[in-house]
Order: C-alpha cells, then sequence, then structure tokens
C-alpha cells in the first residue's frame, strides 16, 4: 500500500500541533497504522523525511514500543493480560483457550486475517481482572466463556460493546483516534463505581477531619 498525499497532509497537521516536529512521531506512526495496518517501511521512511529524522531513528521508536507492529494486525487485535493479578483469577486459562480457538500464539494473526493475539503483560485494570482488549477497548471481568464468545461475535459481524466506552471498531479505526483524530466518541464512559471505590472511600475517610 501506498502513503496517499491525504495521508501526508495529515502527517503534517500532526506536526502542526507541537512545538518542535519530532515531538509529532508517535501520533504519526498511529496513523500509518490506520492506514497500512502496520508501521510498514514506507511509513517510517515518510515519516523521518517529514520531521527530519533518519530512517534508522524513526525505526528505533517504532520498535521500542509495543503498540507498533512491524507486521499486518489483523481487523481485531485481542490483548490478553497475563499479569500476577490478572493470571491467578484466569487469565492464563483465558489465553490457552483463545489461542487454540484461533490457532496463533503471541503476537501472530490468524490465517483469514481477522484476529492477532497479544499476551498483555499489564492492562492496568487491575480492578476487573482478568481483563482483556479488543482493539484496546476493555473487556472486564473475563472467563474463558466470555472470551470465546467474544470471538465468536466478531466472527459473526456482530456489534460488541465495550465493558467501560464505547462500541468495537476495528483495529485501523482505533489507531486513526490514538493518533489524535476525532471519533465523536469522547462522552463514552470509561470508569464506573467499581474503579472509583478507592477515590470514594478516601474521599469518605477525610471527611470527619475537615
Amino acid at each position: 500500500m501506498t502513503i496517499s498525499e491525504q495521508t501526508k497532509i495529515e502527517l503534517r497537521e500532526l506536526m502542526s500541533r507541537y512545538p518542535q516536529s519530532r515531538s509529532a512521531l508517535l501520533p504519526m506512526l498511529h496513523l500509518v497504522q490506520s492506514v497500512e495496518g502496520y508501521v510498514s517501511q514506507e511509513g517510517i521512511e515518510v515519516c523521518a523525511v517529514e520531521v527530519g529524522l533518519s530512517t534508522a531513528e524513526v525505526s528505533a521508536v517504532a520498535s521500542f514500543y509495543t503498540m507498533f507492529k512491524r507486521y499486518p494486525v489483523g481487523k481485531h487485535h485481542i490483548g490478553v493480560c497475563t499479569n500476577s493479578m490478572c493470571a491467578l483469577l484466569g487469565g492464563d486459562n483465558i489465553w490457552r483457550t483463545l489461542s487454540k480457538e484461533l490457532d496463533a500464539g503471541h503476537d501472530e494473526t490468524t490465517a483469514d486475517s481477522m484476529f492477532t493475539l497479544e499476551r498483555i503483560e499489564c492492562q492496568a485494570a487491575c480492578t476487573h481482572a482478568p481483563v482483556m482488549t479488543v482493539n484496546w477497548e476493555f473487556m472486564d471481568d473475563m472467563t474463558e466463556q466470555k472470551a470465546a464468545q467474544v470471538v465468536s461475535d466478531l466472527r459473526a459481524g456482530k456489534d460488541l460493546q465495550a465493558t467501560r466506552g464505547a462500541k468495537v471498531r476495528t483495529f485501523k479505526d482505533v489507531q486513526r483516534t490514538i493518533a489524535g483524530f476525532d471519533d465523536g466518541l469522547v462522552d463514552e464512559p470509561s470508569i464506573d463505581a467499581s474503579m472509583l471505590a478507592g477515590l470514594n472511600e478516601f474521599k469518605n475517610s477525610t471527611k470527619g477531619g475537615k
């Protein structure tokens, strides 16, 4: 796929948001992923030219952050948290179930290019462990059965609502949002009572001291 002139215009628009153009490199790489489904060599070369860096410098950034992929990602990226809390509560079993269901291992894409599966070290959502994400939208309090149903629904083309967030879109769609382009979903809920429990308890405990 060739980086279009329209994409180059949008890359420059991202650059214009920062005092130094190179500061826009991360969102620029996400924009490349939204177009190509991964950070291609061409995408790296275009970004390098635009911000005035070498391709080696841009490649170093693209290879450092795990959210940037150097291979084509499926329509849906599924991340399964297997860090301590999630693992103890069933994350490892969920991983094994999905790996078998999709016939894919860590950072592998299914033969039909529908799914890419990834073991995630931590999703920072221990309150709702075990968790997984679909295109970086949270699916909380998961079980093996729930995880398998998510895959089944996505295969069938059914609408899937994140536990705390918007309707699940494609990997490319979400990459454009992460790049910094408005998706109209800013008001979708992202927290719930369980996640606020600690903060509310702290507030209640300090009321008497005022």
